[in-house]
C-alpha cells in the first residue's frame, strides 16, 4: 500500500525507511527542504547506525521518496504523524503545535477512507483535539500507534520491535475500532506474521503507554544513581551492588547502571510532560514522584563537577580538562540536553580550560556551544590534560589504552562518570580513577600542588569561542 510519513526526524525517517523495507510505497513529508534534499540523496541528516543503508535500499527499489509537498501524500491509504513534540518554552507540557499543523496540512489531501495515525509521544487527550480538526471528514479513520524507538538502535527497534500498540476508537473488540485495527494490521503484516506481540487498546491508554514506559525507565535510572550517592558516602561499590540486584528476576539488570544520568530529546521532556499531566489530572503522588526523579537526574551532573573539583584539590580554575563525549548517549550525534555538555559548561564556568571531543557530535556541539573548545581527534584532545572525564560511553573510549593515554596527559587523573572503564587496569598504569558510586571517595588523587592557583579571569560563556580554522572547514579543524 502507499503510506505517507509526516515529519522526517529521528522517528519519521527511520519509520519511513522501515515501512519501505516491508514492501510498502512510502513518501516522507517534511517542511525542511534541506532535510528532504539530504534524505533524497540516501543519507540521513543525523547519525543513526544502519539508517543510511536502509534509505539507499528504499531508493534502489523505488519504494521510498521524500518531499516538502503535502499533495504528494494525496493518494496514501495510511498517514503516520511523526512530528516532534518538544517541551513547551513556557512550561513542562508538550508543545503540540507541530502535530496540529501537520494534521491541518494533511486535511485537504486525505483520500476517502484513509487512516491518520499518530506515532509521536503526546499527552493524554491529544486524540480528542485531532478529532476536532478532522470532524468535517467523518470518512477518515483516526488511530494512535506509539513509538518505542531508542536512538542508536532505532533501525533494529523498528525492524524487530518489542511490541505493537494500536490505539483505536472504543479500544479492543470495539466495532468502531475494527477498521483502524485492520488498517494497521495491513501495514504491519510482516511483523505480525513474525510473531511480534500486538496490543489493541483505547486512545487514552495508547497516549499514556510511551510516557509511562519512559517514566519507569527514568525512575530506575534515578533510583540507582541515588543509591550511587549512598555508596560513595558509605564506601560501597554501586557496580557490584547493582549487579547483585539485577540477578533478582523481579528487578532485572537493564537500566540499573549508575552513572551521569540520562538526557536527550525524549526522556527528560517526556517525564516532565508526564508530571504536567499528573498535575492537570490531580494525581499528586505521580507529580511528586516525577519531580524527584528529574531532580536526582540533574543532580548527577553537579555531582560530577564536585568530584572533578575534589580531584583537583578543590580548584578547577586554570586546570586543563578533557571531556570525552558530547552526545547525550553513544551511537548518536544528538546533543539535546546532553549531560556531558552540561558538565563541560559547568567546568568552564568554574575557570577550567575544557576541551571536548566526540566521534560523531562535534559539529552539532560546536555550533550550539561555541564558548567551549572542541577537538575531533581524541589523541589531540588528551594532550596535556590534568584531568580526563569520560562522560559519554562510546566504545572507543571504553577501549582506550591507559598506557597510551598516560603518555599524552600531564596528570593521570580520570573521572569515569559512566563507570565503564576497567579501573584495575588503569590503576595498574598509575592512574587515579574515580567513578560515581564506586566507593572511591577516600582514594587520594595524584599529587597536585596544594598552593591555590592564581585566579584566572573567566570571560562570559558566550564570548570566547575556541575555533581553529574557518567554520567552513571539516570538523577536524574545529576546536
Amino acid at each position: 500500500m502507499k503510506i505517507s510519513v509526516v515529519g522526517c526526524g529521528y522517528l519519521g525517517a527511520v519509520h519511513a525507511a522501515t515501512l519501505a523495507s516491508m514492501g510498502h510505497t512510502v513518501v516522507g513529508i517534511d517542511v525542511d527542504a534541506q532535510k528532504v534534499a539530504h534524505l533524497n540523496k540516501g543519507f540521513a541528516p543525523f547519525h543513526e547506525p544502519g539508517l543510511d543503508e536502509l534509505l539507499r535500499d528504499g531508493f534502489a527499489t523505488k519504494r521510498l521518496t521524500f518531499s516538502t509537498d503535502f499533495a504528494d501524500a494525496a493518494d496514501a491509504q495510511t498517514h503516520f504523524l511523526c512530528v516532534g513534540t518538544p517541551q513547551s518554552k513556557t512550561s513542562d507540557t508538550a508543545d503540540l503545535s507541530y502535530v496540529i499543523a501537520a494534521t491541518k496540512s494533511l486535511l485537504p489531501h486525505l483520500a476517502r477512507g484513509a487512516a491518520v495515525v499518530g506515532k509521536s509521544t503526546v499527552p493524554v487527550g491529544t486524540v480528542d483535539m485531532l478529532r476536532g480538526i478532522l470532524a468535517r471528514r467523518p470518512d477518515v479513520l483516526l488511530g494512535w500507534n506509539p513509538e518505542f524507538l531508542r536512538q542508536g538502535t532505532a533501525v533494529k527497534d523498528s525492524l524487530v520491535p518489542d511490541r505493537l500498540v494500536y490505539g483505536v476508537p472504543g479500544g479492543k473488540d470495539s466495532a468502531a475500532g475494527a477498521p483502524v485495527t485492520a488498517a494497521l494490521d495491513a501495514v504491519y503484516e510482516p511483523l505480525i506474521s513474525a510473531g511480534i506481540p500486538r496490543l489493541v487498546c483505547n486512545f487514552a491508554t495508547a497516549e499514556l503507554i510511551k510516557s509511562a514506559s519512559n517514566a519507569y525507565l527514568a525512575t530506575k535510572l534515578s533510583f540507582i544513581n541515588a543509591i550511587a550517592e549512598l555508596c560513595d558516602a558509605s564506601g560501597a561499590d554501586v557496580t557490584e551492588l547493582s549487579e547483585a540486584m539485577g540477578l533478582d528476576p523481579r528487578i532485572g539488570n537493564r537500566y540499573l547502571h549508575a552513572g551521569l544520568g540520562f538526557g536527550g530529546g525524549c526522556l527528560p521532556k517526556d517525564i516532565r510532560s508526564f508530571r504536567a499531566q499528573a498535575q492537570a489530572l490531580s494525581v499528586p503522588s505521580l507529580d511528586e514522584w516525577m519531580g524527584v526523579v528529574d531532580s536526582i537526574n540533574l543532580g548527577q551532573r553537579a555531582r560530577a563537577v564536585d568530584v572533578a573539583r575534589e580531584m583537583c584539590k578543590g580548584f578547577l580554575s586554570g586546570r586543563t580538562v578533557t571531556v570525552l563525549g558530547a552526545a547525550f548517549k553513544p551511537d548518536t550525534d544528538d546533543i539535546r540536553d546532553s549531560p556531558s555538555l552540561d558538565v563541560a559548561l559547568q567546568l568552564a564556568a568554574a575557570g577550567a580550560h575544557v576541551t571536548v571531543t566526540d566521534p560523531k557530535a562535534i559539529n552539532n556541539a560546536w555550533m550550539r556551544y561555541p564558548q567551549l573548545r572542541f577537538e575531533a581527534s581524541t589523541t589531540r584532545a588528551l594532550e596535556g590534560a590534568e584531568l580526563v572525564l569520560l562522560l559519554t560511553e562510546w566504545d572507543e573510549y571504553r577501549a582506550l589504552s591507559p598506557a597510551a593515554v598516560g603518555s599524552l596527559v600531564r596528570r593521570r587523573l580520570v573521572l569515569d562518570a559512566r563507570n565503564v572503564l576497567e579501573a584495575a587496569a588503569w590503576r595498574a598504569q598509575g592512574w587515579t580513577v574515580r567513578g560515581l558510586g564506586t566507593g572511591s571517595r577516600a582514594e587520594r588523587s595524584e599529587p597536585i600542588a596544594d598552593v591555590k592557583p592564581p585566579v584566572v579571569p573567566v570571560e562570559p560563556l558566550n564570548t570566547r569561542p575556541f575555533i581553529v580554522g574557518s567554520p567552513a572547514k571539516s570538523p577536524s579543524t574545529r576546536r
